[in-house]
């Protein structure tokens, strides 16, 4: 005897055997019982849902006859009378099924009402199925209206789409409407597993989920890609070659790379997208699966109290719920959704570039470039190198007068991304040459100047420059005293140049970096320091240990207490009190550049708001 598939092999013979659909059954269970029959039906659902089978399974209880052959109408086919069997093999003659992706014309249709008009041969009902029935003509459509809305009382219709949106209005106004609905990956895996009990075939849990997973709501596609894996298997499913059969990324590879983004490791995150390609695993299916962690990391975040049912998951057998949860606590929670939209977008991109592993690359270091620099005089030196003008557009540019240069001979001017040439010495000498050929004088390149953004860049003086890179005192040398008195208000000047050294050192990142910095130090004693917070968010327990473990490596304290209330001096406002002076700074010197000025006096410039960057 030949092999049955198991799609074919256990399709639902009734309704009780129907699975993730309930809200369909339920409602025609009750219409059947209740001999409340419409006369159209119209079933809509991705592929392999259940379409066509509700449409067998209606179409027997319309028809069956019971066991004894004096059965009626019933919600619970009884399978063995011979109207059951015959549908269940395809040859009952009253039951008709139609592919309009094949028969769209309206010869076939019409050639299918003809049938209309005689009555049942064997059954109770003539029922006609058309399968993908938006795939017909409109003027198949057309043909078959009337009959739709007013067809004989022994005729049903029962319609089936993948895509309702094409049905025209004129027959979905005459036929009652089902939606059925993408299954879970729990309830497909529930139903895996039945269904290889039933076979008994050995099958780890694991690629079960995979293959749940794998199915994207199609019943039929999970049972299909499972007799792949059993074939695979030799026999068996496990989770090895269920991966290797689908492509698909271990999961502690997508764990290794989001802990990677999380820590900042761009080498751990090259080096793991390397492992990706020589096992010639699927870049999409690595970003399909990162987004899939992260938008369990985000729940976590977002809804705390979801942690204990992680872990309970975590207990029932989900192993991927105790690394997803610590994951949570690690990555912050504007870099998790950040993440998520880069891995939802570098998906689109893998088609466009040469490589799609140089694409997941690249799509995964877009993280990197996009966090807050942990270190911000190298920040501020990355930014510098950017803006200093090349060494032609200084030459380039006119020199200042005399008695302003003398004035102020380390005041910083206003360069120009698109520089305006010096005023040749012969123009400088001869205004009215200078007056009569304006195209190709300062005065045709300066209005490019109008537009162009203007920056500052500070004189090479090392006082100057030691001012800009860092406004702050410079942090002890040696640990503070840990037999010290309690907090003074002293204390807020050791705090901030202690967490200024910790950050620019590298030694704390996300969550810990962000509890020092909106913290205040609000006492001492001994070696304990005391420690108060606005945002609860930021009072995590990872972010508390990783602080502390920091601070103590420093020789600065050994336990470490974070408390919640208003917080009148941290870092973060110091810092940021510091950056609008050294911004106000700026303003005021390119204003009171003496280029700039002769710009807006002679050409009507301007200098566009919020384009001024200190350095």
């Amino acid at each position: 005897m030949s092999y049955l598939v198991l799609a074919r092999k256990y399709r639902p013979r009734n309704f009780s055997e129907m699975v993730g659909q309930e809200h369909v059954v339920q409602a025609l269970t009750n219409a059947l019982t209740q001999q409340r029959l419409h006369h159209a039906y119209l079933f809509t659902g991705t592929r392999g849902v259940g379409k066509t089978t509700v449409s067998r399974i209606l179409a027997k209880s319309l028809n069956c006859q019971g066991p004894d052959g004096r059965g009626g109408i019933t919600a619970t086919p009884c399978g063995v009378c011979p109207a059951c069997t015959a549908i269940d093999e395809g040859r009952f003659p009253d039951y008709t099924e139609l592919d309009a992706a094949s028969n769209r014309g309206v010869d076939e249709v019409q050639g299918l009402l003809e049938q209309a008009v005689y009555k049942p041969v064997q059954g109770r009902f003539k029922v006609f199925m058309i399968d993908e029935v938006h795939m017909l003509t409109n003027t198949a459509f057309n043909a078959m209206l009337k009959t739709l809305e007013e067809p004989p009382e022994y005729l049903k219709f029962v319609l089936a789409t993948t895509d309702p949106q094409k049905v025209p209005v004129t027959v979905l106004s005459r036929c009652l409407q089902f939606n059925l609905r993408p299954m879970p990956p729990e309830v497909v895996l529930e139903h895996l597993a039945h269904v290889l009990a039933a076979e008994h075939i050995a099958a780890e849990p694991q690629a079960l989920r995979l293959l749940a997973r794998a199915a994207r709501g199609s019943m039929r596609d999970a049972l299909s890609l499972t007799d792949q894996a059993i074939a695979f298997g030799g026999g068996q499913v496990q989770e090895a070659h269920v991966r290797q059969m689908l492509g698909s990324v271990d999961r502690s590879h997508v764990f290794t790379l989001i802990d990677a983004l999380a820590r900042g490791d761009g080498l751990a995150v090259v080096q793991t997208s390397d492992l990706l390609r020589t096992h010639g695993l699927s870049a999409a299916q690595a970003l399909e699966d990162m987004s899939a962690v992260l938008q369990r990391m985000a729940v976590l975040q977002a809804v705390p109290q979801l942690a204990v049912q992680a872990a309970q998951a975590d207990a029932g057998g989900d192993p991927d719920a105790a690394e997803i949860a610590r994951l949570a606590a690690l990555l912050p929670a504007d870099e998790t959704q950040l993440l998520y939209s880069i891995c939802l977008h570098g998906r689109a991109e893998l088609g466009l570039a040469p490589d799609e592993y140089a694409a997941l690359t690249m799509a995964l270091l877009r993280l990197l470039a996009f966090k807050p620099a942990q270190a911000p005089q190298a920040a501020g030196q990355a930014e510098k190198k950017t803006l200093t003008p090349a060494p032609a557009e200084v030459s380039a540019a006119p020199p200042a007068p005399a008695p302003a240069a003398s004035a102020a001979p380390t005041a910083p001017r206003a360069v120009s991304p698109s520089p305006a040439p010096a005023l040749p010495s012969q123009e400088a000498d001869d205004p009215g040459k200078y007056q009569s050929n304006p195209a190709q004088s300062l005065a045709g390149q300066a209005l490019t100047a109008t537009e162009s953004v203007a920056t500052t860049t500070p004189a090479p003086a090392p006082a100057q420059g030691a001012q800009n890179a860092q406004d702050t005192p410079a942090p002890p040398a040696g640990a503070p005293d840990a037999g010290s008195a309690p907090a003074t208000s002293g204390d807020d000047d050791l705090w901030h140049a202690t967490v200024q050294r910790l950050v620019q050192d590298g030694a704390i990142a996300a969550l810990a970096r962000e509890l020092a910095l909106q913290s205040q130090l609000v006492a001492r004693e001994g070696g304990h320091w005391f420690l108060r917070v606005e945002r609860e968010s930021l009072t995590q327990a990872t972010a508390h240990e990783r602080l502390r473990a920091a601070l103590q490596a420093a020789g600065c304290a050994q336990q470490l207490s974070v408390e919640i209330g208003p917080v009148s001096d941290s870092p973060a406002q110091r810092n940021a009190s510091a950056a609008r002076a050294r911004q106000q700074r700026a303003e005021a010197t390119v204003r009171a550049d003496p280029y700039v000025q002769q710009l807006m006096r002679e050409f009507d410039a301007r200098i566009v708001p919020g384009s001024i960057r200190p350095l």
